[in-house]
């Protein structure tokens, strides 16, 4: 039986489903700090599916777009996750980067791209947010 989309993965499972050996994983795990699976006693990896669409979107940088490490730390640095991801997907990177916002309510009404102010902002917080989820873990994998 195949796990759903929103399952956690193992080690095995997400090298298996991005074509990469697990030790590949390990190494990213080392050179990018915004690679943090959750670690569970033992320190066992559960990659999540926001952890799965970043690891795919290293891969694709290193092996598709022909970008070196440092390549892609920089990247992450100067646009955030968010490109990360978007290389990731491709084509449809594009339209991830440019997707229409959400209300507060959570409805699609508003059909504007954000602004290049909003886009940065959204951006920042977005690696803020990542950085404190990887302190978090962190703490929880201690206790």
């Amino acid at each position: 039986m195949a796990k759903g989309p929103n399952a956690f993965r193992t080690i095995s499972e997400a090298a298996e489903e991005l074509g990469v050996p697990q030790h590949v994983l390990r190494f990213w795990e080392t050179k990018f700090s915004f690679i943090r699976p959750m670690k569970r006693a033992g320190g066992r990896r559960f990659y999540r599916p926001q952890d799965i669409a970043v690891l795919n979107g290293v891969r694709a940088l290193l092996h598709a777009d022909g970008y070196t490490i440092k390549g892609v730390q920089k990247l992450h640095r100067e646009q955030g996750v968010a490109h990360v991801i978007a290389a990731g997907l491709g084509q449809n990177g594009a339209a991830f980067l440019e997707s229409p916002m959400v209300d507060d309510f959570g409805d699609s009404t508003v059909s504007a791209a954000p602004s290049p102010e909003q886009r940065r902002r959204l951006v920042e917080a977005l690696d803020d947010l990542t950085s404190i989820k990887a302190r978090l873990d962190g703490l929880l994998t201690r206790s």
